[in-house]
C-alpha cells in the first residue's frame, strides 16, 4: 500500500491522522477535552474552520447580477435582480443567506473574492487535499494546521474536529488534532449500564487490538453523554424544525447538522477550553443538476447555523474572540450545464465572520468574460487568506507552517 492509499485509509477510515500513528498518540474523548475547560487564555482568539463539501456554487453564492455575462451564461439557473439580496449596485447573496446579508449590512461579514491557486484541479479529492495541505504544487502528508499543531505542542485537545473523521488539514508530522464525531449511536438493547462501562475499561494483560477497542468505545459513549446534554439543554424554541441535514455525499461532510456541530462549538469556547482551532463541515454541495433549489436549501442550512452561532458568540468576552471561515474545495464553472446543474470549476469566494473582522469586500471579483477554459482566473491565493488567519487569529509566524509564504489579506482585520 503506497504513502498516499494508506494515508487516505487511516484518515478516511476515521482512526487519526497519519502523523499521530507515526507519534504513538492514544485515543481522546470528550472527557479530555472539557477537562481542559478554564485554560484557555483569554488574550487568544479561536479559528473555526467550516467546509463545504462538494465544490459549492460561489457564483450563486455571492451572485454578480449586475454583470450582463452572468445571465448569458446560465438563463435558467441564473437569479433575477429582484430575488438576490443585494450587497451593492452589481452584487447580492443568495436568497437562502438572510442572515448573513443582515451581518453585511452591520458590518459583520467579510467576502474574500476570486480565491484560488495556481493550475487548478477539478477532482474533488486532488483539490481539497490541496486546501488540506495548503500545497498546491504537490500536496504532501501534513496539513497546514497540523503543521501549526506541531509548533504549538503537539496537544491534541488544541484542534478538534467535529466531524466523521480526522480531517487531513489538522494532522502534522509529529502530532494530529483530536475528533469527536458527532451523531447518534445507539448500542444494544438489553445491556445495562454496569455491562456497557465494562466494554469501555482497559484490563491488565490485554492485547494492544483489544485496549485499542476498548477506548474507540470509550470515547463513543463519551460522544453520546455530550450529545446527552447538549440536546437536554437546548432551547426548545431555538430550535429549527425545518433544519433537515442532506446526507453527506462521497466527496464529504457531517452527517450531523452544521448547527449541532457549532453548538458544540459554542459550548466549547463558553467553557474556555484550550481548543484553539475547530473543524466543522457540510456535504452535498456537488451540484451537477436541479442546481437552484438544492443549493438553497443546503445554504439555508449554512446560514441558519452561522448566523445562530455568530448571534451567539457576541454574547460573550471569549466569544467575540472567535473568527468563523467558510470555504469550498472549489467553485464551479460559469456556464450552466444541461441538466440545470454546474460542473466543477476552480475560484470562488470565502466567507468570514467575527467581531474582530473586517466586513466588506475583499479581493478583486474575477472576469465572467476572461476566462481560463471556461473558468474563473483566481485573483487571491488562499495562501494569503491562511497567512493572515495564521498570523491575526492563531498568532503565529505562517512562515514555517506555509514554506515562507507572504501574501496577506492587510485589511481582513
Amino acid at each position: 500500500m503506497d504513502t498516499l492509499t494508506r494515508r487516505r485509509f487511516l484518515l478516511t477510515s476515521g482512526v487519526v491522522g497519519a502523523g499521530a500513528l507515526a507519534a504513538g498518540a492514544g485515543a481522546y474523548s470528550l472527557r479530555d477535552l472539557l477537562d481542559t475547560a478554564g485554560d484557555h487564555d483569554p488574550q487568544s482568539h479561536t479559528l473555526v474552520l467550516v467546509t463545504l463539501y462538494g465544490g459549492n456554487d460561489g457564483l450563486n453564492t455571492v451572485i454578480p447580477y449586475g454583470d450582463p455575462a452572468y445571465l448569458a451564461a446560465r438563463p435558467e439557473l441564473a437569479y433575477p435582480d429582484s430575488e438576490v439580496r443585494r450587497l451593492d449596485d452589481g452584487f447580492g447573496l443568495n436568497p437562502a443567506l438572510e442572515g448573513l446579508h443582515q451581518r453585511w449590512s452591520n458590518g459583520g461579514l467579510a467576502i474574500v473574492r476570486g480565491v484560488g491557486y495556481p493550475k487548478p484541479d477539478r477532482s474533488h479529492f486532488r483539490s481539497m487535499d490541496i486546501w488540506h495541505t495548503a500545497q498546491p504544487d504537490r500536496p504532501g502528508t501534513t496539513g497546514w494546521l497540523g503543521r501549526w499543531l506541531d509548533r504549538a505542542g503537539g496537544d491534541p485537545r488544541l484542534a478538534v474536529s467535529f466531524e466523521p473523521a480526522l480531517p487531513p488539514l489538522l494532522a502534522g508530522e509529529r502530532s494530529a488534532g483530536a475528533a469527536v464525531p458527532v451523531a447518534d449511536r445507539k448500542a444494544a438493547k438489553g445491556l445495562s449500564a454496569q455491562t456497557l462501562a465494562a466494554f469501555a475499561a482497559p484490563e491488565a494483560g490485554e492485547s494492544a487490538a483489544r485496549g485499542r477497542a476498548a477506548a474507540c468505545f470509550a470515547d463513543l459513549r463519551s460522544v453520546d453523554e455530550m450529545i446527552r446534554q447538549v440536546r437536554d439543554s437546548a432551547d426548545p424554541d431555538a430550535a429549527d424544525p425545518d433544519g433537515e441535514q442532506a446526507p453527506a455525499t462521497a466527496t464529504g461532510g457531517a452527517r450531523t447538522p452544521l448547527d449541532a456541530q457549532l453548538d458544540l462549538v459554542a459550548q466549547c469556547v463558553e467553557a474556555g477550553v484550550s481548543t484553539r482551532v475547530f473543524s466543522v463541515s457540510l456535504g452535498g454541495f456537488d451540484t451537477h443538476a436541479d442546481e437552484k433549489q438544492l443549493q438553497a436549501v443546503l445554504l439555508g442550512q449554512v446560514d441558519r447555523a452561522l448566523t445562530g452561532f455568530a448571534d451567539r458568540m457576541a454574547r460573550s468576552e471569549a466569544g467575540r474572540k472567535v473568527v468563523v471561515a467558510v470555504y469550498s474545495e472549489f467553485g464551479r464553472r460559469v456556464k450552466a450545464n444541461a441538466s440545470d446543474g454546474t460542473d466543477h470549476g476552480t475560484a470562488s469566494d470565502m466567507l468570514l465572520l467575527g467581531a474582530g473582522v473586517r466586513g466588506g469586500w475583499h479581493g478583486e471579483a474575477p472576469s465572467l468574460t476572461d476566462l481560463d477554459d471556461g473558468d474563473l482566473k483566481y485573483t487571491t491565493d488562499f495562501r494569503d487568506v491562511y497567512a493572515t488567519l495564521l498570523e491575526r487569529v492563531l498568532g503565529t509566524d505562517p512562515g514555517p507552517v506555509l514554506a515562507d509564504w507572504r501574501g496577506r489579506l492587510d485589511k481582513l482585520f
